[in-house]
Formats: structure tokens, C-alpha cells, sequence
């Protein structure tokens, strides 16, 4: 044998400059391992999940081009193939002990791992990759990822390299006997598959980093060492997370006396004459994909979780688990499959399938929805909402899907409300596409057209509605002037839509031109407006870099307004001091001056209220909620709004808000309406946002008859606003790790929700009541696999937890200043998490390791102002001391 001290890998030949090559007539005999590791992000690589693949590889020389020494061929052979446990693990609970590698591979595939590949090196790059045709994808696979480790440059630069992981920019830096390669893998172009979330908070973060270090003596190499990683992590919840480390190392053990040279001039030749059989192949990874053999059929898989399914159980997690893994099922089912399910369910249960089916976004899911659903047959309203919202609430919209909604709109639709949530949930997608920097799409181009065109040719209040809503979800800057015109020169409710829509837009859409018409409808200096208008237009002026100037305005109006219009505006501005928001300190500097800042108007006497507070303060995540009510002067509900906010460092997701809102109420108790609003016609109803998504409307009555025939039916039970199943998170990415096998990435959370509203009356004891039920149960679950066809490893993770938020306001008349009690409450709420590792064999061994927690999140009654506190003790007496609450 040869010293490998002396005679090493690659001699590095006098007058090479660019790349190594190796010594003629010497095998090198190389020790190489693969190994892969899966877990939780902060886990120690001791515990994980994983495998290693080791073997023995011989490397020759075949052929040096005569006219160039820095193009070679070089032929690696893999041998002695050993599969193992990447970490020690007790006899019992080694998937592989008693095994042999061709019982863990399988004989055809371990004989095609050991074929030999021929590479063409020119100046350290591997220019022709070199195997024979119709090999099992995976072991061509791994063959690449040794084969891209001998890609080396021998100076310090940046290039863009071909290797196993696509074309990707790669920076070498050489210092002394070390080179050290960084490979960025987010630059890498390759066939990607995959989606991810619409918005930011509700996605994963990912880090890649790659790093190859080769080791020199004497100017000439004798080792390698690759690692890669993957890191995961769910947005709004840091903790729940995963990484996936991929390593490589090849090390020479000796050199031998080894085959001389084949005589050729071409590369072409030496292959011939070498084996007429070898193909030039690309170095790049090609797919792979690995058929699931005990997955149960999408029939059977539906049997088997149709129960959680029903509509009593939507407040429950298991709900929003067994709607996930329903998702999954039907993601890998066909048209077909899909209908029978469908076309054989019940009513009841019904609407939760259209929800999974909808939600699932593939072409084979949207064609079955399409066949099934007939938006001319008014019968199955139920159905068309649910499979709209689901649309509305889409991960990854198709621009199919968007012409679709097209093309229903301008047909023939049986019930006016679908016609109307048709046009709603086009907005909602024209904004996703746009998100994506997909505004151009012919379709996107249609829809936008068609909803600006049909606006400006409306002429009913109700379409003109329909419209606005529309463009409320679009949120298209092209808009905003349409938008501006609606809200200064439109009547009552088509003019607070406007205004609402406008305030939905990120600050720095909002131009001189914006806050100009805001200050003209708060200061009504063109035409008397209504106090919802007046308040919305204030909110978006001191949410939008307000001058000086502005906030004095509002200031000094603050006692020439109506008596509970103060009140409100008062408490929105000490609102945004005491919560720091962004223009509280233009207020601070202008609350300096005396003629703004004075006992007569800080004195105001009402019951409108504005509040904003934390609901969680976290390192990933904060999220805030805000409960504003505005009255009349005579203490009937105009305006109450509660919302919640999720925030990171760079996003924002409203995540709720549910707007109740009446007018014309006064009649019901003979009282005087306020200004500007005496000709308003009796009307209550409800208007929700989830997820960024407005939703339609519902209405509770509209005019005096449709008021009284409601107050003597009533039953006190309250009106549903949404109800079913959303996706929240969706997450799927397949990664091709640089040492051959596959990573599936998939993240999904569901969300099973109820939210119903209600405004009850008493003439009697001159008592109003709004109530605002929350039911909702999450469940998260990550899903981290590496798959080498002959053993998969990986881990699960879960999380699940169900609550119900309440928003109360109670208010009685019979006096003035009349009395208002705010409550939010949230009920105790269980929490479970878990987290599988697993390794596994196609023959069904297995080895797992499973932890968990679960807790109880304890109720609470979210505070607000200390006025609310007081004004509630006097609305429920000695009750609430009894009771034990926070009043």
C-alpha cells in the first residue's frame, strides 16, 4: 500500500491552477457516510431521529484530455454499503439490528447503488455526469451527492455552480491548507413543489445554510466534510418548530496501484469503450416520489373521522384535527373519489366536507366542487356560502378559481346573497394575487375591471354595497379615489362602508389627497354627515402621520360635537395615550396648549367609549384587541366594534373584528334623534372580518315593520355570522437535501369556528343588550419527513386548543347619562401539545419517541377603563360582588 500521507486523494500537478486532478494509475479507496437528523429546533443531535448510510468508494482516474490537463474523467465506484442507527440506540429499539443491507435496500436497489458513475472534471467542476438509464431515481440521487462533492476550486471567489441541489451561487474561501465552500441555498434553481401561507404571521420562517470544508496537506486534499441544515419555524409560535441536518464526509484511508489510462482523444470514446451503456445525465437532483403503500383510501379515511365532523362538534379541536387530516387525504385523491364522497352525504355534515374539499386546492378538488355545486338551484345556499368563504380563506388561490368566480358572477345566480359573496370573495382574491405580485394575470386584470365597471354603473344602494365590500377585501390602490367619492358624496351606510374600507389600507396609501376629505367629512365642511362617517374619518386622520394642524382640529371640535360624539372622541384620543400609539405624540405637544387642553372639554359627560388592550405580549408574537362603542343621544347602540389584532416586527393580520351596527332606532322610546339623522330608516345588523377577509353582511332587521315583526318573535337566541372550518396555516415543501434523499416540510393549522350576534330589546325595563359569541378550536400540526425510499425518518408535531371569547355590552335608558356595561370574557381553555420522532422501514418496524404537555389556560375578563368598572357595579348591584368578578 502507499502512504496516503504522501501520495494523497488528488496530486495537485504542476501548472494546475484551477482544479485538482489525480495521479495516473493509483485507486484511491475513500471511507464515506451520509447521515441525516431530524427534531426540534434547539434539540441536541444526540436524541434525534435518523439514519446513516456508510460505504466504501473507490475513485480512479480513466482519462486526461491531451490538449488540456484540467479535463479528466474520473469513475467512483460505491462499495460495502452499511445501513445504521445515526445515534446509539439499545437493541430493542433498533430499527435495524438483525437486518441485512440488501434486506434494508433490496436487491435491485443495492446493486444499482454500487454501479459505478464516470465524472468529466474540468478545471474542479464536474461538467458531464456520467450513469446508466432507468436506475431507480433515489440511488441516482445519492450518487450525486457524492459525486458533488468533488467539485472544487482552488482559489477564493464566488461562482455559480451546478450540483446536486440545482444551480446555485457558491462562495469558496481558500486559506492555507483549508477550503471552505458556502453554498446559498436560497438562490438555488430547482424544480420547487410547494406553497406557503398568504400572510406573514401565519406562515414559516425557514433558514437554510450549507457548508462543505476540504481539508489540505501539502497543497493537496484529504478530506471532506459537508453539512447542511434546515430550520423551521412557525410564526406565531416559536416554539413549535423543526430542523432538518444533513451530513457528508469522505476521507481517504490508503491509495493502491490502480488501472492505467484509456488511450482516446475524445471523452466520447473513452465512455464507449468503457460501457456503451453509460448516459450523460444531469448533475441536478431529478424527482422523486415515494407512493404511499398502507394509506387508507379517501372513503375510508372519511368513515373513519366523519363523526368529529358534525356540526355540534365544530367548537371542539378534534374537529379542526380530523379537517386537516382530511385535507391531506383528499390533496392525494381524485375527481372521482372526491364526488362519491359528496354526492352520498348528509345535510348536516355536508357543508364541513364542501369546507375540506374547497380548502384543499387542487385542480382534482376544484373540478369536483365545480361539478357538484349549481349556483343556479337557490336550494343549496348553505353550500355555495361555504364552499365561497373557503375560497375567500385560500392558501394558494388558482387564477383557474378566480375566473371561475368570473365567469358565476356574470351568469345566472338563483339567490342574491351567494351573488353578493361571489363578488366579496373575488376581492378577497384579487388581493392575494396582487400580495404576490400577480396583479397582471388576465384573470386578476378581469376581475378588477368587472368590479370598478359594474361600481360606476350601479345605481341601487344595495349594489353599490355589493361593490364597495368587494373592494374593501381588494384593497387595490387604484381604488382609493372611488373609494373618496363614496365616503364624501355617499348616503349614510354606503358612506361608513367607504370610509371602513379606506381605513383598512396601510398608512402610506393614504396621500394628502386622503386626509384632506377625512378632515372635510369629520369637520363637515361640505355636507352634514352621520356620526359613524364622522368618527371613521377621525380614526384614519390620527392613524396616518397626523400634522399638527390636524390633531389641534380634532381637539378643539371636542365640545361642539353631539353630546356622545364627544364622549367617543374624547376616549379615542385617550386611547391612543395611554396605549403609545404613533400619533400620541403629536397630541402630547398639542395637549400643551390650553385652548385644546382644558377641564370644559376633558369634562364631557356620556357613555361612548373607545379601549384598546394587550391580550398576549410574546417574543414572537403580540396581539392586542379594542372594543369601541358609539351611541346616540338618546342611549340607543349606533356603532360597536371589537376587534383583534396579531403583530409581529413585520406583519400584521386582523385577526377578528365584528362591527354591530343601528340606526333609526329612536322610535322604539320616543326620542329625539341626533343631527343630521332623522331621516335614517330602523336598521340593525352585523359585519365580521377573519382573517383579513370581510365577510357578507348579516342583517338583523330592516325598517320599522321588519323591527317590530323581530322584537315580538324574538327568542333571544343569537344570529350566526360564520360558522365552519378554516385553514390558517398551509405549509408543503419538498427539499432535496445535497446527500440524495428527499425532505417533505408540511405545516397546516385549522381552525373550527362559530361566531353568532345578537341585539336584544326591552321596552319594558328600557334595557338594551349586544352579545358577541367567539367559539373556536385550533389545531396545528407540523409534519417533518426525509425520505430515502428503503427508510423514513422524521418527526410530528401537534398542538390544539379550544376557547370562547364573549363580548357583552349591556345598556339602560332609563336615565341619562344612561348606564353601559362592557364585558370581553374568555373561558378557561385547555392546551395539549405533542411531538412523535420516528424511523421506520417499509416492512412496518418502527421506533418511536413520543413527548407532550398539556395545561389549562385560565379565564379571564379582560379589564378596560376604570370608568366601564364602575359603570357595570351600578348596572349589575351587588350581583357582581357575589359573583366574584372583576367590577
Amino acid at each position: 500500500l502507499v502512504n496516503p500521507e504522501t501520495l494523497f486523494v488528488f496530486a495537485f500537478q504542476t501548472g494546475h491552477t484551477t482544479g485538482p486532478s489525480l495521479n495516473n494509475d493509483k485507486l484511491y479507496k475513500f471511507a464515506y457516510s451520509a447521515e441525516v437528523y431530524v427534531d426540534r429546533v434547539k434539540a441536541s443531535l444526540q436524541k434525534s431521529a435518523g439514519y446513516r448510510i456508510s460505504s466504501g468508494v473507490d475513485v480512479n482516474l480513466l482519462w486526461r484530455n491531451p490538449d488540456n490537463d484540467d479535463d479528466q474523467l474520473i469513475k467512483v465506484t460505491i462499495k460495502d454499503v452499511q445501513v445504521e442507527n445515526v445515534n446509539e440506540r439499545p437493541a430493542a429499539k433498533n430499527i435495524f439490528k438483525g437486518k441485512s443491507t440488501e434486506r434494508i435496500i433490496g436487491k435491485e436497489y443495492l446493486e444499482a447503488l454500487q454501479r459505478p458513475i464516470v465524472l468529466e472534471l474540468v478545471r474542479g467542476k464536474v461538467k458531464t455526469f456520467y450513469s446508466y438509464q432507468n436506475e431507480p431515481g433515489f440511488t441516482q440521487n445519492i450518487k450525486r451527492g457524492l459525486a458533488s462533492l468533488f467539485q472544487l476550486q482552488l482559489h477564493s471567489g464566488s461562482s455559480s455552480e451546478v450540483d446536486i441541489s440545482g444551480k446555485c451561487s457558491t462562495t469558496y474561501h481558500v486559506r492555507q491548507d483549508q477550503v471552505t465552500k458556502i453554498k446559498d441555498l436560497d438562490s438555488c434553481e430547482i424544480e420547487k413543489k410547494g406553497f406557503t401561507s398568504h400572510n406573514r404571521i401565519l406562515d414559516v420562517a425557514t433558514k437554510a445554510t450549507s457548508a462543505t470544508v476540504y481539508v489540505l496537506e501539502d497543497g493537496f486534499i484529504k478530506s471532506i466534510k459537508a453539512e447542511e441544515n434546515y430550520v423551521f419555524i412557525l410564526n406565531y409560535r416559536q416554539k413549535t418548530g423543526a430542523k432538518i441536518v444533513s451530513k457528508q464526509r469522505l476521507e481517504l484511508k490508503s491509495v493502491q496501484a490502480g488501472m492505467g489510462l484509456i488511450a482516446a482523444k475524445q471523452v466520447a470514446s473513452v465512455i464507449k469503450t468503457l460501457d456503451p451503456n453509460y448516459v450523460a445525465m444531469p448533475l441536478v437532483a431529478e424527482p422523486v416520489k415515494s407512493e404511499c403503500k398502507k394509506c387508507p383510501s379517501l372513503s375510508e379515511h372519511w368513515q373513519s373521522i366523519r363523526e368529529h365532523m358534525h356540526p355540534d362538534r365544530l367548537s371542539k379541536a378534534e374537529a379542526a384535527k380530523s379537517f386537516l387530516s382530511f385535507i391531506q387525504s383528499i390533496r392525494r385523491a381524485t375527481k372521482e373519489e372526491i364526488l362519491k364522497i359528496v354526492r352520498s352525504e348528509n345535510k348536516e355534515i355536508l357543508p364541513q366536507v364542501v369546507d375540506a374539499v374547497t380548502s384543499a386546492q387542487t385542480p382534482e378538488s376544484l373540478e369536483a366542487m365545480l361539478e357538484f355545486l349549481d349556483f343556479k338551484d337557490a336550494s343549496t345556499f348553505i353550500l355555495q356560502e361555504r364552499f365561497l368563504y373557503a375560497c375567500g380563506f385560500a392558501s394558494h388561490p388558482s387564477e383557474k378559481l378566480l375566473k371561475f368566480l368570473t365567469e358565476k358572477f356574470k351568469g345566472d345566480v338563483a339567490n342574491e346573497e351567494i351573488r353578493e359573496t361571489l363578488v366579496i370573495v373575488m376581492g378577497a382574491l384579487i388581493r392575494k394575487f396582487c400580495d404576490k405580485g400577480d396583479c397582471k394575470l388576465p384573470a386578476v386584470m378581469e376581475a378588477k375591471r368587472l368590479i370598478v365597471n359594474r361600481l360606476e354603473k350601479a345605481r341601487k344602494d344595495d349594489k353599490v354595497q355589493m361593490y364597495l365590500l368587494a373592494l374593501k377585501n381588494a384593497l387595490l390602490p387604484e381604488a382609493i379615489p372611488v373609494l373618496l367619492k363614496y365616503a364624501e358624496s355617499g348616503e349614510g351606510p354606503i358612506s361608513s362602508l367607504a370610509a371602513s374600507a379606506l381605513q383598512r389600507y396601510d398608512p402610506s396609501f393614504l396621500t394628502k389627497e386622503v386626509k384632506e376629505t377625512m378632515n372635510r367629512i369629520y369637520h363637515q365642511t361640505r355636507k352634514v354627515h352621520e356620526k359613524t362617517v364622522r368618527t371613521t374619518a377621525a380614526a384614519i386622520i390620527l392613524n396616518s402621520n397626523p400634522s399638527y394642524m390636524e390633531v389641534k382640529n380634532i381637539l378643539l371640535s371636542i365640545g361642539e360635537l353631539p353630546m356622545e360624539m364627544n364622549k367617543y372622541m374624547l376616549s379615542m384620543i385617550q386611547d391612543i395615550l395611554h396605549f403609545e400609539m404613533p400619533s400620541s405624540k403629536t397630541i402630547r405637544q398639542v395637549l400643551k396648549d390650553m385652548r385644546a387642553h382644558n377641564y370644559d372639554r376633558f369634562s364631557k359627560m356620556g357613555s361612548s367609549s373607545a379601549y384598546t388592550g394587550y391580550i398576549t405580549r410574546g417574543p414572537d408574537v403580540t396581539s392586542t384587541y379594542s372594543l369601541d362603542i358609539l351611541y346616540s343621544g338618546s342611549g340607543i347602540l349606533r356603532r360597536s366594534n371589537m376587534n383583534i389584532h396579531v403583530f409581529d416586527r413585520n406583519a400584521e393580520l386582523h385577526a377578528l373584528q365584528v362591527v354591530i351596527e343601528a340606526q333609526g332606532l329612536e322610535s322604539i322610546i320616543a326620542a329625539t334623534p341626533d343631527e343630521g339623522e332623522e331621516n335614517l330608516d330602523s336598521f340593525a345588523g352585523m359585519s365580521a372580518i377573519l382573517f383579513d377577509f370581510q365577510l357578507r353582511p348579516v342583517t338583523f332587521f330592516q325598517g320599522y315593520g321588519d323591527l317590530m315583526s323581530k322584537m315580538l318573535s324574538a327568542t333571544g337566541d343569537p344570529m350566526n355570522v360564520v360558522k365552519g372550518l378554516v385553514l390558517l396555516t398551509d405549509y408543503l415543501q419538498e427539499i432535496q437535501l445535497q446527500s440524495g434523499p428527499t425532505a417533505r416540510v408540511e405545516f397546516l393549522g385549522g381552525l373550527a369556528i362559530d361566531i353568532s350576534g345578537g341585539m336584544e330589546f326591552s321596552l319594558w325595563y328600557r334595557e338594551s343588550k349586544t352579545n358577541v359569541k367567539n367559539r373556536v378550536a385550533v389545531f396545528i400540526a407540523g409534519n417533518i419527513e426525509v425520505d430515502s425510499f428503503f427508510i423514513k425518518t422524521g418527526m410530528e408535531t401537534t398542538l390544539e386548543s379550544e376557547t370562547a371569547l364573549d363580548f357583552i355590552s349591556t345598556v339602560q335608558f332609563s336615565q341619562y347619562p344612561f348606564l353601559v356595561c362592557m364585558q370581553m370574557d374568555r373561558v378557561d381553555s385547555p392546551f395539549r401539545a405533542h411531538m412523535t420522532k420516528y424511523e421506520s422501514l417499509p416492512s412496518g418496524r418502527r421506533y418511536t419517541a413520543r413527548k407532550g404537555k398539556a395545561a389549562t389556560l385560565a379565564g379571564n375578563e379582560y379589564p378596560l377603563h376604570q370608568e366601564n368598572s364602575n359603570m357595570c357595579k351600578r348596572v349589575f348591584g351587588a350581583k357582581s360582588d357575589s359573583a366574584g368578578s372583576w367590577f
